[in-house]
């Protein structure tokens, strides 16, 4: 089936219900692709229940009623037939009602997003062409590049005026010492988590609020370069978008506040602002300054376990996502990085390839995870588990043996 056949299919069944529990993964990716669909289900007089989580069992589900997973699902195998998923990850899943890139012969790693796949299902719920900001979340969020059915969406919203690209300073954040001390996508040595040198490096390049902008970017990568990777740099410019129809109106801003909020356990606020309520736009703000403290705090105190496999281990589970991201993509690595974070009982797992290194994340994680009682998967070079505490020493070992030296 096409991707186009199966949204409109799963479009005519949310159509047809009176009330949907919807759950969603708890990044920008997921709480944007919830956001869109419920957004198209209110607009129609549908109802319904939104609920972000760090992750999905079958167990997790309500016991009764219509049920919609969106950026997770896929990988479960138990799921009953009628659960309705959006998702871009590698599929699993038999149901009738699981509208998957992968599905249609799609890239869902690099083409397409979880949130992308929900805007072409709510094309077919109604025009709903002004939500294509929240899929633009999704692109940004999963770090995605404009190709295929990505390009072609955010060049339908900015051909519909929805979208307008310019050009400028790729780092999130409320003021311009804010965007260095607490950058981490990309992270840069010498600012990151240091304010003191982020404000002396502002007060240096501004003079009376005329910002130089060629002495900021060449005295950033000449501090950083000595530690940082090409793409690291490179990302520090370039093309940024405003959204004129949400509360926060750069994506990037907005997609670093709602994957924050969704990661720090405030999910609900994210998803307020998806739904463009701005009552708690300060809030959240603040939730992601302690947020991306916390990450920088990570990668700065993340310590190598191995000296072959480039596996580290942090204090905080919670940020172990973003600690990998930010290891495998701004600092030079020669293999796949992997990431260990405590999470109460329970270990968080985040594996990631770095430019250049391609390796099936998605069967390495799944095996080793599974290997140690646990579980895991992903995307090939993005991928994930859960693991017990006890296990973290046979994780190592099998993981030694999975991953090629």
């Amino acid at each position: 089936m096409s991707l186009d056949a199966a949204a409109a299919s799963l479009a005519d069944r949310l159509l047809k219900q009176e009330f949907v529990e919807v759950l969603a993964h708890h990044d920008a990716d997921g709480i944007a692709a919830a956001s869109i669909l419920c957004h198209a289900m209110f607009r129609k007089g549908g109802r319904f229940r939104l609920r972000i989580r760090p992750g999905i069992t079958t167990a997790d589900l309500p016991g009764d009623g219509s049920v919609l997973l969106c950026d997770f699902g896929s990988a479960l195998t138990d799921l009953p037939g009628d659960v309705m998923v959006v998702d871009h990850h590698l599929p699993r899943f038999e149901g009738d009602y699981h509208v998957n890139p992968h599905l249609a012969g799609i890239d869902g790693d690099r083409n397409l997003s979880a949130a992308g796949t929900a805007y072409i299902v709510a094309q077919h719920m109604g025009d709903n062409r002004d939500l294509v900001g929240l899929a633009l979340l999704g692109i940004i969020g999963d770090g995605q590049p404009l190709d295929g059915p990505n390009r072609e969406i955010v060049n339908d919203g900015i051909a519909n005026g929805f979208i307008t690209p310019r050009r400028g300073l790729r780092l999130p954040g409320r003021g311009l010492v804010e965007q260095l001390a607490l950058a981490v996508d990309p992270y840069l040595t010498g600012f990151s988590g240091v304010p003191d040198a982020a404000r002396a490096l502002v007060a240096e390049v501004t003079d009376e609020d005329d910002l130089d902008t060629e002495s900021l970017l060449t005295r950033v990568v000449l501090t950083a370069a000595p530690n940082a990777s090409v793409s690291a740099l490179s990302g520090i410019w370039g093309t940024t978008y405003s959204l004129g129809r949400e509360v926060i109106d750069e994506a990037l801003n907005l997609a670093t506040v709602v994957d924050a909020c969704g990661k720090a356990g405030n999910g609900d606020i994210g998803a307020s602002l998806c739904l463009r309520s701005s009552h708690a736009v300060q809030d959240a703000w603040e939730i992601t300054a302690r947020y991306r403290q916390a990450v920088v705090a990570g990668i700065q105190g993340a310590r190598r376990l191995d000296e072959r496999v480039a596996l580290f281990s942090v204090d905080d589970g919670g940020v172990a996502s973003d600690v990998a991201d930010a290891l495998a993509n701004d600092l030079v690595q020669n293999g796949p990085v992997f990431v260990i974070g405590m999470s109460g009982d329970h270990c968080s797992v985040s594996a990631r390839c770095p430019p250049g290194i391609d390796l099936d994340l998605d069967a390495v994680m799944r095996t080793v995870a599974e290997a140690c009682g646990g579980r895991g998967g992903g995307h090939r070079r993005r991928a994930g588990g859960r693991i017990a505490v006890d296990q973290v020493d046979r994780f190592r070992q099998t993981l030694l043996e999975a991953v090629p030296a």
